[in-house]
């Protein structure tokens, strides 16, 4: 079970801690979804999931003052499933007694601005990314034109070597070595560096490079939707390879499939050249114009045509 901690949270959706006397520096949170508590306030706890962050609105603030407490109780009980915390939007203001309540079931309760939909929504997608499901690869995830390309292959055939080049022609670098990925939907496969070697290229015989300090920030980017990965292989003269490209073969992420592309190494190949045009006829595919399927139409054209003579 992934989660994430309630301080990142409170940052990255710039929440107001209303119970700032209670410690949440180890607090987290591991549903990806959110609960607007509108039948618990009203005693039916069935099928309540205590574990996700709980969101008070207009329409639940509204009941609770209809209540003769206010809406004390209520919130009392709500508190006692031990909730990882409320947030109460539109800038409804905090109570004192809610407070109390809060600080006795050692609840955090935040504050936000922001209208109750606006707030649900910038959240789960925020907690979808946190919490999904991911692995760590070996290789290099470069954007190339806007395209998330995955240039994977054995240790030390040149991976990095086509990702410094591709940074020299202006694409920016996602991850090098190690990619983090993360399954955000079952379209979506999304890379990202680990902390710890963001920014950074090894390269055999001069060691660690710093990007971002080298080539500039625009020659660095955090995260990036995977859409092909190149495979590298040392050419086998024995080995068939694919010189039309009409169906797409795919590999495998997480019971995610994505289009991949296994590319022979042999000297005097420019991958950088080879993998931007990769990326641009991945490109034109998605459109709907598929070079290879054109060129067949092409022939089988000519020789209709040559066959009714």
């Amino acid at each position: 079970m992934y989660t994430v901690e309630i301080t990142k949270m409170v940052e990255a959706m710039e929440l107001t801690n209303a119970t700032p006397e209670i410690d949440i520096s180890e607090r987290v949170v591991s549903e990806p979804e959110v609960n607007r508590p509108a039948l618990q306030l009203a005693g039916f706890y069935d099928y309540f999931n205590f574990e996700r962050v709980q969101i008070i609105g207009n329409v639940e603030h509204a009941y609770m003052e209809t209540l003769e407490d206010h809406g004390v109780a209520v919130l009392k009980k709500l508190f006692g499933f031990k909730i990882p915390c409320i947030v109460f939007c539109r800038g409804i203001e905090v109570s004192e007694d809610v407070k109390k309540i809060a600080l006795e079931a050692n609840v955090p309760v935040f504050t936000t601005k922001k209208s109750t939909s606006d707030f649900m929504s910038e959240v789960l997608r925020w907690l979808k990314v946190e919490l999904a499901p991911r692995i760590s690869i070996h290789g290099v995830l470069v954007d190339v034109y806007g395209e998330g390309i995955l240039i994977t292959g054995e240790s030390g055939i040149g991976k990095s070597e086509a990702a410094l080049e591709l940074i020299k022609r202006g694409h920016r670098l996602v991850a090098d070595d190690v990619v983090e990925i993360k399954k955000v939907s079952d379209n979506t496969l999304v890379g990202s560096a680990p902390d710890i070697t963001r920014h950074l290229i090894e390269l055999r015989g001069i060691g660690i490079i710093d990007v971002k300090a080298l080539f500039g920030v625009e020659s660095v980017k955090n995260t990036q939707q995977i859409d092909l990965v190149i495979k590298l292989e040392e050419w086998n003269k024995d080995k068939e390879y694919d010189r039309m490209g009409i169906e797409d073969k795919y590999t495998e992420y997480l019971g995610n499939k994505v289009v991949c592309n296994e590319l022979p190494i042999r000297p005097g190949r420019n991958l950088a050249i080879i993998c931007e045009s990769a990326a641009v006829n991945h490109r034109q595919k998605k459109m709907g114009y598929n070079a290879a399927k054109e060129l067949y139409r092409r022939v089988t054209d000519n020789i209709l045509k040559g066959g009714n003579r």
